[in-house]
């Protein structure tokens, strides 16, 4: 017989069975087994995390036991077993399993070969410096919720005030139930590249953010195959990565006999256990099932892995090394399911959802840390002028005081005869007299002004939200500039993978950048050629204070180099830049590559490939010139690369492809020209951080305007002529469009096409144009016709040639070379395109002719 309070309650078994296994699954799946996407962290590591903390196990304080830190995440915050706590720790340790690792381990903590760590009580540990300054600092500003623990006694946060994306730096797997995770680490340069280029500009897609981060980058290194795969787990949230060890075919050398090939394995893929591994290739060796392998030995040490597969002496090395890759670990594939919680809901994301889900977080975070900041300096401001009310009536203050019989009527009395607050009243009551003198008051005034003016600017964050995202921004880069390393993965194409190029047809186009740094790309054809003195078209749509700043024409599948005012070089393939209408405005520049808002771009080059044979040309507004190998540039980060050392004051101005054999003319503003050879006797090939040489030899108030390369052949054949400058009579009125002398119309080219801002122009033989020593004052280019004209571009170009002009105003004329009329260095040209009275030339470019072989040609100014 069963009393009242045992009574059964009668329920359908499939019902409880259904409900009772859904609420086991989402506990599992929300508080054991997948991260959250804010802060990348599974409960445990977020507990074992935050205990250090408690603990101060910062990175300046000495170790301390694992079993010291495993007792109090277990009593404190996490009610399971030990060494499910441990082992967590002990990963999070491990520099092979942990892109960057959060935890300093001091101890054995296992290794690649699959050896356990040491028992915890052996082992020692504290905090990694990335762990305090990008996953804990802030916590104790109110940036995020904190809830009560399993017993109630303490106080643990629901995530961590991750300021980096940790999600995809070290990656995390994971079974739950009915779901895995399983997300591949990355390199931190890479994502913070990826998040600003997210925050500057919020329509960019999951391709284009493939160019900041462009695959996952594994602390093991190794190789990647196949851009394609990556490419579907970023779009997709899922993709089967091919991972490949990095093996080398060497020829070992022995004493007394006949040397033998070997494959050296010096990187393995990712989680691959090396013991495994050698034991997994000595068995099939054994089986007969990988032939031409006579000995397999390890040789790894503390500097690093080194597997010797020593090779029979008629084995091929290609096809043995092809079958270790086919029938062994040394490739495998890495199967990224990019799954985590959103607001406690498992989510597949893509590489462009994930970032906007972090940013989100990072805003609120930062909002509620400027919060709790303004609340601070509000209550000291408060009792700041408390302080400084009882100061003006500093009399007044004592008198009253002195006459309360005790202190709530003291309180009391200054609450209603001065207005104060409870709070500075008891402000008042325990200021110690040492405060009323002069100094200490003068203090008090400027801590009031100091903090009204911090108050100004919390208030200015809140209401702003670029400003927020400014700090992200600032934040993201201070971690990056401090913990980044390079990347150890390298990413190579598949056999028969399709590159994005081979979709693109690689056509003639024209990049134009304003002064503002609004950047397009359109087609040549969009302009016609016209004839010579007419107006032109409209290039692009313009603010009243804007205009055009760089010009340049090259085709779809070069890369565009971009040079920055501070000596740094940023890239971009042409066919990356949006295009657009001539009347169209463009997109940011910072939209595309991550320049900081003080830097400016000056100069722009398009390369198709990078040899050792070319160089670039580099020159500053300074005067100062250098060349460096086009190679030293073919790998240029995405945060940009230095490519020139520059002195204070200075910046980087005109950059030129240049060979050994060319020569280089500089120009003036007020018309002097310079021509110099660039072989290493004149221009010696110098390192990327490196200043140069002088240039130029410039009169007063003079200042240089342009520079262009002649290509080796026109230098052979000056320098057949012995250098010499002919004899030409000059037309010095240069109104007369058959202004060609004797020795000008038996010129067959090339010439130096001088083009002045108001408007005029002529074709100039560039052998009058005497070769000379570099840092001389160079010779005449042009007169001009009025002293406001002054010189806007002066470059090499051929009969065959078409040009393209633009002005400040974004109008664009294009036209034959042959229009302009050939005259001497001191004729003043011929009227080339028909200008408004507050209108200039700033720009002139060269149109890439219909062969595959021709270079495109490119010229921008002020």
């Amino acid at each position: 017989m069963t009393t009242s309070q045992e009574r059964i309650l009668p329920t359908d078994l499939r019902n409880e069975m259904q409900q009772s296994y859904l609420e086991y699954a989402m506990s599992v799946i929300v508080g054991r087994a997948l991260p959250d996407a804010r802060d990348g962290l599974k409960p445990v590591h977020r507990r074992i995390l935050y205990a250090m903390h408690e603990l101060g196990l910062t990175p300046d304080r000495p170790f301390r036991k694992c079993a010291r830190v495993v007792g109090e995440v277990l009593g404190k915050y996490h009610p399971h077993g030990d060494t499910a706590v441990y082992d967590a720790l002990v990963r999070m340790a491990q520099n092979f399993s942990m892109r960057s690792p959060l935890i300093n381990g001091h101890g054995n903590f296992g290794s690649i070969d699959n050896d356990p760590p040491a028992a915890m009580r052996y082992t020692e540990c504290r905090l990694q410096a990335l762990s305090t300054d990008a996953m804990l600092r802030d916590i104790d500003q109110e940036t995020v919720d904190f809830l009560d623990n399993f017993d109630g006694s303490q106080q643990e946060p629901i995530v961590l005030p991750a300021r980096i994306p940790q999600l995809l730096l070290n990656g995390s797997s994971g079974i739950a139930v009915g779901m895995a995770t399983n997300i591949p680490p990355h390199n931190l340069g890479e994502l913070v590249d990826g998040l600003i280029a997210t925050i500057h500009n919020p329509e960019i897609t999951d391709i284009e953010l493939m160019h900041y981060i462009p695959g996952p980058d594994f602390p093991t290194g190794g190789q990647i195959l196949g851009v394609s795969s990556i490419r579907e787990a970023y779009t997709t949230g899922r993709g089967s990565i091919t991972m490949r060890g990095v093996a080398a075919i060497e020829v070992i050398e022995q004493r007394g006999r006949p040397d033998k090939n070997a494959i050296i394995v010096t990187e393995l893929p990712y989680q691959t256990n090396k013991a495994a591994l050698i034991e997994k290739i000595a068995e099939m060796v054994n089986e007969k099932r990988l032939e031409g392998i006579s000995d397999i030995r390890d040789e790894s040490d503390r500097d690093g892995m080194r597997i010797v597969i020593e090779l029979k002496r008629d084995a091929y090395p290609r096809v043995v090394l092809n079958n270790l890759y086919k029938q062994t670990p040394l490739q495998a594939n890495f199967g990224a399911n990019m799954l985590a919680l959103v607001e406690a809901e498992p989510q597949l994301l893509t590489l462009k959802r994930y970032l906007e889900v972090f940013i989100e977080f990072r805003i609120q975070t930062i909002e509620r840390r400027t919060q709790y900041e303004l609340r601070k300096a509000e209550q000291r401001d408060r009792l700041l002028q408390g302080l400084l009310i009882a100061l003006d009536n500093l009399d007044a203050i004592i008198a009253l005081i002195r006459g309360a019989a005790d202190t709530p009527t003291a309180k009391q009395e200054l609450i209603d005869s001065f207005g104060l607050t409870e709070e500075q009243a008891d402000a008042i009551l325990q200021m110690q007299l040492r405060r009323l003198t002069a100094l200490e008051a003068e203090k008090i005034q400027q801590e009031h002004e100091q903090l009204q003016v911090t108050i100004a600017d919390l208030r200015d964050i809140l209401a702003r939200r670029e400003r927020v995202l400014e700090i992200i921004e600032t934040e993201a880069l201070e971690i990056k500039e401090k913990f980044a390393t390079p990347r150890r993965t390298v990413i190579e194409h598949a056999e028969g993978e399709i590159d994005p190029t081979d979709l693109i047809a690689n056509e003639k186009a024209i990049v134009m950048m304003t002064e503002q740094g609004y950047i397009k790309r359109m087609p040549v054809n969009t302009f016609e050629a016209q004839s010579r003195a007419t107006r032109g078209k409209s290039g692009t749509k313009m603010k009243e204070d804007d205009g055009v700043e760089h010009f340049l024409t090259c085709r779809d599948h070069d890369k565009v180099l971009f040079f920055s005012d501070r000596g740094v070089v940023y890239s971009l393939n042409a066919y990356q830049i949006p295009t657009a209408s001539r009347t169209a405005r463009g997109v940011a520049i910072t939209q595309m590559l991550p320049i900081p808002l003080a830097e400016k771009i000056t100069s722009m080059v398009a390369v198709e490939e990078f040899t050792d044979e070319e160089f670039l040309v580099m020159l500053t507004q300074g005067g100062y010139i250098k060349k460096t190998a086009l190679s030293a540039f073919s790998n240029i980060r995405a945060n940009g690369l230095i490519a020139i050392s520059l002195s204070e004051g200075d910046c980087l101005r005109w950059v030129r492809k240049a060979r050994l054999d060319d020569t280089i003319i500089i120009s003036s503003r007020k018309g002097m020209a310079i021509h110099f050879r660039a072989d290493n006797e004149q221009l010696r090939p110098l390192s990327r951080a490196t200043r140069g040489v002088k240039s130029m030899n410039l009169r007063k108030g003079d200042e240089i305007i342009s520079m262009d390369v002649l290509p080796s052949q026109v230098s052979a054949q000056m320098a057949a002529l012995g250098d010499e400058e002919p004899e030409v009579e000059d037309n010095l009125n240069g109104d007369s469009e058959d202004s060609e002398t004797e020795a000008e119309s038996s010129f067959t080219g090339p010439w130096a096409l001088v083009i002045t801002t108001a408007g005029y122009g002529k074709r100039v033989p560039v052998n009058q144009f005497r070769l000379q020593r570099r840092a001389g004052k160079g010779v005449i280019a042009i007169k001009f016709r009025n002293e406001k004209d002054q010189l806007a571009a002066l470059r090499i170009v051929n009969e065959d040639d078409e040009l393209m002009m633009i002005t400040s105003r974004g109008i664009i004329i294009r036209q034959a070379i042959k229009a302009i009329s050939s005259q001497s260095r001191a004729a003043r040209g011929v009227r080339v395109q028909r200008l408004d009275a507050d209108d200039a030339i700033v720009g002139v470019a060269l149109v890439p002719l219909s062969g595959e072989e021709d270079e495109p040609i490119i010229d921008e100014e002020e």
